[in-house]
């Protein structure tokens, strides 16, 4: 017992997170986990299973990628709203994959690694709320339009493996995140929403701190395996990410996030 209760879990407190569906109550619960472990106040204990799906709020509506409508012309009010709501979609999905991450597979990996996977979890409800609150200066909200269903996926289908796990989702799919979002900001900037830009630089300086705990962990990961790093990442991509990897390229944010650019080009 601690001296100021009953001594909560880890993984117990990552569970609550994770199968809350309203998305504000996860925001809170995702920062307050984050910030309870960094107090000492949450035991490293895994006795709470991680749930096959995570809470998900009624709206949006959560379509496969083919159903998924055309986003309209970038300049337009509707597909203006439509790339904030997309955007906000990959960020509120984001706060499980941390989640996830820290409480399926932090027994195995140690206590920094839940240190930095919770504070991920914290990071991405933080740009979940940001980009929220855009959408309503927009006068719309998150769940007012669809949502690509595929984003849980790649969790869903690594379950089993952190190796798996760490090689797909900040080592391909968060990277992906630092290709587009420069052309991105630049778009925004271009109808004059200034604010909105800053909001995706501040995303983008954090994202390349998440790729790197990715990759780094990846490399842990091929240690304990007595794999090369770079020929396990090949297999495990091969295995697991549909599709290949497309460029344009953004090889300075992917060098600064320790991705080499032999390692991802092999893929292209």
């Amino acid at each position: 017992m601690h001296s100021n209760g009953p001594c909560v879990t880890v993984s117990a407190a990552i569970r609550l997170a994770l199968c809350e569906s309203d998305p504000r109550a996860k925001v809170m619960l995702a920062r307050k986990v984050a910030r309870d472990w960094r107090l000492g106040q949450l035991d490293f204990v895994f006795d709470a299973a991680m749930p096959e799906t995570p809470g998900r709020p009624e709206a949006p509506v959560l379509l496969a990628p083919g159903q998924m409508p055309k986003r309209g012309k970038a300049g337009s009010e509707r597909g203006r709203i439509a790339l904030w709501h997309a955007l906000a979609h990959i960020e509120f999905v984001a706060i499980d994959l941390a989640l996830d991450m820290a409480g399926r597979f932090g027994e195995q990996m140690g206590r920094s690694f839940v240190s930095d996977f919770l504070g991920v979890a914290a990071d991405e409800a933080m740009h979940f709320m940001l980009l929220e609150r855009h959408l309503h200066t927009l006068g719309s909200h998150y769940g007012a339009l669809p949502a690509h269903a595929g984003l849980w996926s790649a969790a869903h289908d690594t379950r089993h493996d952190v190796a798996a796990r760490l090689a797909v989702v900040p080592m391909v799919l968060e990277a992906r995140g630092l290709d587009v979002t420069p052309t991105t900001i630049a778009r925004v900037e271009s109808v004059g929403d200034f604010r909105g830009a800053r909001i995706l630089k501040r995303i983008l300086d954090d994202e390349i701190r998440h790729v790197r705990f990715g990759a780094n962990y990846f490399e842990m990961a091929a240690k304990r395996l007595a794999a090369d790093p770079s020929e396990l990442w090949k297999t495990l991509v091969s295995r697991h990410f549909p599709g290949s990897l497309k460029p344009p390229f953004n090889d300075s944010a992917r060098l600064a996030a320790g991705l080499s650019r032999d390692l991802y080009t092999a893929l292209a």
